[in-house]
């Protein structure tokens, strides 16, 4: 948790070759070189390993927030509208054509990539590209995240851990609201659009997906359980003597009336995203992470209404809540009576250790939306409460089919800020009434950004040229 988004890739582009501008005549080129470094970029950060690219997260942001105006300016000049309190005059000499690889669509062929869709439409340009900067907020949340939950180093403080959650939740609310403004703004376009990764149900519901993630960062902050829970695996961590982690009765009920909310903002996400089939349906792993999500924030809600009940002196209430929890996880209930290993628990255990591998290499980690760590949370509270209720108060464990059923409603707890596009400073404008300096031509690179790396199929790595139509033997 977040989602792993895969940043998209793009074809090269000339602004001059289809926009002029009389008022500004620099402004198209001045676009198409901030264009290029964010295709470069892109680029590179495709061919980066998977270990190295959430360091590299933080170039792909500037090189958004280079671009973005620009491309912004050239849109209000179609559109006759002033920037920064200027007039703005641009023309379209011919129809943009433009590329971009989609990343959200599920491919027709398994295990191959996806071809790049061509797109005639400077709008849905700013689409693909505003949509890139909400993916770059959500991993740079993953980027903050990962040393809470990463063995290789000590564990972090309470200090760092709340520093940690807030810089991840800011990057979350960012992109919910970019989302949320290209929902909006794609009203204004009476087509529709020509691929599914852009349509305004899949930026309703990524925006839902990232205020989701936002609301159980909210608790995840105050929770001292997953803490807990880690740091007894952390074999770099030398501080053996843990305080027993408390919650307050009220902030447990309130943890849990949000993670409800958090559970109904992913279904609604769900919902939205499984309405595409076909040939537009939406990337299987994506569907998968948000229905987990849903099903974590239902199980978590769980355990903080069995941590209410228990705190009443209610431990065999609190045990049922606890059950009821790995139900909604989708998790195998222990049985009374049996001993041993069931199958479900090994293949529980064999997850969780898949999980931590991932967390270790850096690569796709948190793709089940966290169940694996909230099911360890339940294990350990479940073990510790059956003790007492064993020894010190035996009370029985009602059914928690009815407990479920009577679970309240969720309550947000952020606010929705809407997204403000950048404009360039007058200065800026100023500047770009001077005709170029140089001629565009950042449209003639090769359409295909990948082909250099192609190799023919069955031929070993590095001997291309051996390949190649003036080496051929036949």
């Amino acid at each position: 948790m977040p989602f792993p988004f895969t940043l998209p890739t793009t074809s090269a582009f000339s602004f001059s070759s289809f926009f002029n501008s009389d008022s500004h005549p620099s402004l198209p080129l001045s676009a198409s070189t901030y264009r290029g470094v964010l295709r470069n970029n892109l680029k590179k950060h495709k061919r980066l390993p998977a270990h190295e690219q959430a360091s590299n997260v933080g170039n792909i942001l500037l090189s958004l927030n280079n671009y973005i105006p620009y491309l912004l300016a050239v849109d209000a000049g179609l559109g006759n509208h002033r920037v920064a309190g200027e007039e703005l005059d641009v023309l379209l000499k011919s129809t943009p054509i433009l590329e971009w690889r989609l990343t959200l669509s599920g491919n027709a062929i398994p295990g191959r990539e996806a071809t790049r869709l061509k797109i005639k439409s400077l709008e849905y340009e700013i689409y693909f590209v505003l949509s890139t900067l909400a993916y770059t907020h959500t991993l740079l949340s993953r980027v903050s995240l990962h040393p809470l939950s990463s063995s290789a180093t000590a564990s972090p403080t309470h200090e760092q851990r709340t520093l940690a959650i807030t810089t991840a939740t800011k990057h979350l609310l960012s992109s919910a609201s970019i989302h949320d403004y290209l929902s909006t703004r794609s009203d204004q376009v009476p087509t529709d659009p020509p691929c599914t990764d852009i349509t305004k149900s899949t930026f309703r519901a990524l925006s839902s997906l990232a205020m989701a993630e936002a609301t159980l960062l909210a608790v995840l902050k105050d929770d001292p359980y997953p803490a807990a829970v880690a740091q007894d695996r952390n074999k770099n961590d030398k501080e053996w003597m843990i305080k027993a982690p408390e919650v307050p009765k009220v902030r447990a009920h309130l943890f849990a009336r949000l993670c409800l909310a958090a559970a109904e903002h992913a279904a609604n996400a769900h919902s939205l995203l499984s309405s595409h089939s076909g040939k537009g349906r939406i990337d299987s792993d994506l569907l998968k992470y948000v229905d987990d999500l849903r099903r974590m924030g239902r199980g978590k809600a769980c355990r903080f209404f069995g941590i209410d009940a228990e705190l009443g002196g209610q431990t065999g209430a609190g045990l049922a809540w606890l059950q009821a929890g790995m139900h909604a996880l989708g998790l195998a209930v222990k049985e009374d009576g049996k001993k041993g290993l069931s199958l479900g628990r090994f293949k529980k255990e064999w997850a969780d250790k898949r999980e931590d591998r991932k967390v270790e290499k850096g690569a796709d980690w948190g793709a089940d939306a966290g169940k694996s760590e909230e099911g360890r949370v339940l294990e350990m509270l479940e073990k510790k409460w059956n003790k007492m209720n064993d020894t010190i108060n035996t009370q029985s464990i009602p059914p928690f089919g009815p407990l479920m059923s009577s679970m309240p409603s969720g309550r947000e707890i952020h606010s929705m800020k809407p997204f403000i596009p950048p404009v360039l400073e007058a200065s800026v404008l100023e500047n770009m009434r001077a005709p170029p300096d140089r001629a565009d031509d950042y449209g003639d690179a090769s359409s295909d950004e990948d082909s250099e790396k192609q190799e023919p199929v069955g031929a070993f790595p590095g001997t291309k040229d051996d390949y190649s139509s003036s080496r051929s033997y036949y």
